[in-house]
């Protein structure tokens, strides 16, 4: 462990950004940002810092809301649907149930219906356990009003999340049955992995070829999916462990998109499924991310 507060928490950080942005290179130029702004505050006034943690975290929310913030307009004049960026993640962050829902690309997706400061407190708090008081002394208002926001916003999240209810065998072998079907075009072995209300969302960022809108309904997603190999010769399907969870790349594409797929296992079936294909989506996918609460 790394006698600078900074390097020692920095998998923290991240992982806050990270929640708050749904982008891991928006998350990365904040962390950055966070480490200068906390270098240039010179070594005696570090030393000086009684409680670097939360200090730092202050710092990185207080930046990531600022970037979230800026994003806005961006997000509006997207084409298709905006999903966040997908992370290689170890096989540790499964162990953390927690942290793994936290991340999952379905959490993540639900918190972009909240507003920025919305964001920030259900993050720190449910996710980070950050006091009440503490997250008013960042966002410059009085913890009963963060109280409010907070409650608000666990509502809205509680009424939006999926029950991801499932151990992580159950997940890897309805997720390997899906893979196999795909890759077999067996229409079948499909709608026996799909629930009848699955709903399949693509981004394709205007960029890649996907469908612009939620295609929902087992049938529609599997004739959807049936005829893969046919149409992608050459392609390979890899199973990746995704934001905490068995996920899969599809690499080789004539189109030469790599393409990052997501699940969300409900009662031995496929409720979700998120397909990124967006070239600057998948700048970091290469890259374990560190996460850590």
């Amino acid at each position: 462990m790394s006698d600078d507060p900074f390097l020692a928490n920095r998998g923290l950080l991240f992982t806050i950004a990270y929640e708050m942005l749904g982008s891991a290179a928006d998350a990365e130029d904040v962390v950055q940002d966070t480490w200068l702004r906390w270098d240039a505050i010179g070594a005696d006034a570090r030393a000086d810092v009684r409680h670097p943690r939360p200090f730092l975290v202050r710092m990185v929310t207080r930046k990531a809301l600022d970037r979230l913030r800026a994003n806005a307009r961006r997000r509006e004049e997207y084409v298709g649907e905006w999903l966040p960026e997908p992370l290689l993640t170890a096989p540790d962050v499964a162990d953390d149930v927690a942290l793994a829902e936290s991340v999952s690309i379905a959490m993540l997706t639900v918190l972009e219906t909240l507003t920025p400061t919305e964001r920030a407190v259900f993050v720190l708090h449910e996710v980070f356990e950050t006091p009440y008081g503490e997250i008013a002394e960042t966002l410059g208002k009085t913890p009963a009003a963060v109280r409010q926001i907070g409650h608000r916003a666990r509502e809205h999240v509680a009424a939006r999340r999926p029950r991801m209810e499932v151990g992580r065998a159950e997940q890897r072998q309805v997720v390997e049955r899906f893979l196999a079907a795909v890759w077999e075009g067996d229409l079948q072995g499909l709608l026996d992995a799909l629930a009848p209300d699955v709903v399949l969302v693509a981004d394709g960022g205007g960029v890649a070829q996907a469908v612009l809108n939620p295609v929902a309904g087992a049938k529609k997603v599997a004739n959807l999916l049936k005829p893969f190999r046919r149409l992608t010769p050459g392609a390979e399907i890899v199973p990746t462990v995704l934001n905490g969870t068995l996920g899969a790349r599809v690499v080789g594409i004539a189109d030469g998109f790599d393409t990052a797929i997501s699940f969300v296992v409900e009662a031995g079936r496929i409720s979700r499924i998120y397909v990124v294909r967006t070239p600057a989506k998948l700048g970091m996918i290469d890259v374990v991310a560190t996460l850590s609460r």
